[in-house]
């Protein structure tokens, strides 16, 4: 018997309103791909979206009916924004506390039990600085809000020429490169990999999942020649991962340079199609550009961020405010509706698993 449970419960906090992020939610919300996905509650005015309304209409010569859904027909919750007229492409203090306002507003619904998950908007980390909030980024607040150390970054991108599906980790995150091999342990990647673990099982129904490592070093060190760390301890620690997680496989540290190509073929599609392309479940990334390069370069305008670890689903477009454009019409929705299609399919999947425990 399939369980049934009510519509997934989404809070969707603006990001910068200097930024892209009221018109990508203005476009993603009148698409199709998203009718009876969730129950979808902006957090932010709504007099903040008449105005991206009516500019993006006036000013852009967008077709509202056609591209943008009408604030009128959506559910909003209000936190006191006083923004008028909208400052396309300029971040200040001001719209920095307003997207602070915006997500810790959704938060606390979150951990009030309101809301399932959260899609958040594109910030300014800048703004959030200049208005007296010193966070690395958006992560790192909803953790500490949450009370968790223990979570991580993860993206996830479903391929529009063969249907696979791009699983991907990082060990560290928005560190220099030089702080890479220090901040590298065995105690990290342990509750890395029993994070991803938790959720490939919990979240995507994979019960036995199957997990790629990447080397550190160029060529995975080459036995020592090009670095030590895979030698001195991440071969070691695989190992020891292996006799305590049996129903889970773990690859030895593959290459750098060769770890992306079994994906990008699963990706865009083997040149012969008798060829099965070397894929594996996810991808643990150890630094920010090993991991985020292959998947921009795959998946940019489509792959979605989500934090793992939370009381709750969180997912993000994997893009910035992009000032540059901002108010000018031309954002693309598509990495907005896919982290709101992700985030509304993890809540169903955590219910589900949850009514089988």
């Amino acid at each position: 018997m399939i369980e049934s449970h009510p519509l997934p419960q989404l809070a969707i906090p603006v990001g910068d309103p200097a930024g892209i992020g009221p018109e990508v939610i203005l476009k993603a919300l009148n698409s199709p791909l998203l009718d009876g996905a969730a129950h979808i509650r902006v957090i932010g005015e709504r007099s903040l979206f008449e105005a991206a309304y009516k500019h993006l209409q006036q000013q852009a010569g967008l077709d509202a009916v056609e591209t943008l859904a009408n604030p009128n027909d959506l559910d909003f919750l209000e936190v006191g924004l006083k923004l008028s007229p909208i400052p396309w492409g300029q971040a200040s203090a001001e719209t920095g506390a307003a997207s602070f306002r915006c997500l810790s507003t959704a938060i606390t619904g979150a951990l009030e039990g309101r809301f399932d998950g959260i899609v958040t908007g594109p910030i300014a980390k800048s703004a959030w600085k200049a208005a007296g909030h010193h966070y690395p980024g958006q992560t790192e607040y909803l953790a500490e809000r949450s009370q968790i150390s223990e979570y991580g970054m993860f993206f996830f991108a479903l391929s529009p020429y063969t249907g696979w599906q791009l699983r991907t980790l990082l060990a560290t995150t928005h560190i220099p490169l030089s702080a890479v091999p220090g901040q590298l342990s065995p105690a990290l990647l342990t509750m890395k990999v029993q994070l991803l673990k938790k959720t490939l099982q919990r979240e995507f129904g994979i019960e036995q999942p199957r997990v790629a490592i990447a080397g550190l070093n160029p060529h995975s060190g080459e036995q020592g020649q090009l670095g030590r760390e895979e030698i001195d301890w991440l071969i070691p620690w695989i190992r020891e991962m292996r006799s305590q997680h049996p129903d889970m496989t773990l690859s030895d540290p593959i290459p750098p340079d060769t770890l992306w190509v079994g994906p990008g073929q699963a990706w865009y599609g083997p040149r012969e199609k008798t060829v099965q392309p070397t894929t594996y479940d996810a991808y643990l990334a150890l630094y920010h550009d090993q991991g985020l390069i292959p998947v921009k370069l795959m998946a940019f305008d489509r792959a979605v961020n989500t934090t793992i670890g939370l009381p709750f689903v969180r997912t993000s477009p994997d893009h910035g405010t992009a000032f540059d454009i901002a108010g000018k019409g031309i954002a693309d929705p598509t990495s907005m509706i896919a982290a709101i299609q992700l985030a509304a399919n993890l809540v169903r999947q955590r219910q589900q698993t949850q009514a089988n425990l």
